[in-house]
């Protein structure tokens, strides 16, 4: 499975996240151990008072488990991989949590350490740890028998695609899906040569370039968000230059912004929304059965719960009855009976314990299967929609150019031809006009 660790602070935040059930079908706390607290929330924040008697400020290490599209991860599978993480980290004995997420029909789980040894009271150092967890990463492919992707493979370059978080949290905050900015701006890039190919290459997908405040290279889109280049690149500052220039003669990013807002008119503005509340409406039902299936799924993983539990005591209960009281308790602990019996409940325990784990993967695996089918209906609303928004997007472009750029609206158009000499033949195959008027 894919490991992505990183040293952090924010227990709150991170404890928030990870308790996410919004934007999860299910979280579960598979494990909170060495902890005080018996919450994540508790045992977080209590990794970070226990911080404040050193220096350290990233005092948490967070790690993510993703395994490949297509497989359902066991709990089993989580805490095995967590263990051979802890091991190849150095982090052996520190206090830790697992969370399991459950989303669009795949399931991956979250591990959380604390940094702080507490006896010494210093941050246990983490060294190369990128490369370990790759290294971990592969080996747990090869053990599982899974295909290796490319990122893993030998000579195997890393996708531009591998967005950093901050990139996905400002894309979804713009309702836009990062691997789609990342590859238009990619591809602009790729099939141009100088400033002048690459800005109207990315004009073409709606993004405009401005020089940013420290003199860099801005992209804006056509509701003025910005998107600094190198970053969505994937290059470095001084790449890009090389290719683009000097950034001086480009608009500020103030000065786009006004232009924009000139171009994007109210009509234009309603067009696009109507075309949102379109998609949305179409999104509707899909969202409330998934909602619906979400539901019906959580009834269940109680009732599980709630008759694991029920059969527990009834079987603790009965173990504890095979240890006799009184004098023949006595008699037992003497000739060494009572010692054999508590082993074999021991085991027993234990042999119940796994029973309890298959039994709730067991449910996951057939709920996931349902989520899955209804995660494809999903993907493929996604794909026609995502189709329809690059066609919206071209339209719209046609009508920013403006009649500076090229544009001509219908009535222009028939004046200049009223206007013009017969004798030139109209050309076979062009529009007769933009694809819609105002």
């Amino acid at each position: 499975m894919i490991l992505k660790g990183s040293q952090r602070a924010g227990a709150k935040q991170l404890a928030a996240h990870l308790l996410n059930d919004r934007d999860n079908d299910h979280v579960t706390v598979l494990e909170l151990k060495g902890f005080v607290a018996e919450d994540l929330h508790g045992a977080l924040r209590e990794t970070e008072a226990v911080s404040k008697a050193t220096k350290c400020k990233q005092y948490l290490f967070s790690l993510s488990l993703n395994p490949p599209q297509g497989v359902v991860a066991g709990e089993e599978d989580f805490e095995r991989a967590a263990d051979r993480a802890e091991e190849a980290l150095g982090l052996q004995g520190q206090p830790r949590a697992i969370i399991i997420h459950e989303k669009e029909g795949r399931r991956h789980a979250h591990v959380v350490w604390s940094r702080i040894d507490a006896e010494s009271l210093t941050a246990i150092n983490l060294p190369h740890f990128k490369r370990r967890l790759t290294a971990l990463s592969k080996e747990l492919y090869l053990d599982h028998g899974w295909e290796l992707p490319d990122g893993l493979r030998a000579h195997g370059g890393k996708s531009f695609l591998n967005f950093t978080l901050d990139e996905w949290q400002q894309a979804k905050r713009l309702d836009l899906d990062p691997r789609e900015v990342k590859a238009i701006m990619r591809e602009a890039w790729e099939r141009s040569d100088s400033l002048h190919g690459f800005r109207n290459a990315l004009e073409e997908r709606g993004y405009f370039i401005a020089k940013g405040d420290r003199r860099g290279f801005v992209a804006l889109d056509m509701q003025g968000n910005a998107f600094a280049l190198p970053r969505w690149l994937g290059l470095k500052t001084k790449e890009v230059r090389e290719k683009l220039g000097d950034p001086d003669d480009l608009p500020s990013v103030a000065h786009l912004k006004e232009e924009l807002k000139g171009k994007v008119t109210e009509k234009l503005r309603s067009f696009i929304q109507q075309a949102k509340d379109r998609q949305t409406h179409e999104r509707a039902p899909l969202a409330e059965e998934r909602k619906e299936l979400v539901r019906q799924h959580r009834i269940e993983r109680e009732k599980l719960r709630l008759r694991q539990e029920e059969r527990a005591k009834a079987e603790a209960r009965a173990r504890a009855d095979r240890l006799r009281k009184g004098f023949r308790g006595l008699l037992d602990t003497l000739t060494g009976k009572a010692r054999t019996i508590r082993e074999r409940n021991a085991a027993e325990a234990y042999e119940c314990l796994k029973r309890d784990q298959r039994q709730r993967d067991d449910l996951v695996i057939a709920q996931m299967e349902d989520r899955r089918a209804l995660q494809k209906r999903i993907d493929t609303l996604r794909n026609r929609q995502s189709n329809d928004r690059r066609l919206l997007a071209r339209d719209v472009m046609q009508f920013l150019r403006g009649p500076s750029r090229g544009f001509e609206t219908a009535g222009r158009k028939r004046d200049r031809e009223r206007s013009e000499e017969p004798s030139r033949p109209r050309r076979e195959g062009r529009d007769s006009g933009p694809r819609f008027e105002l």
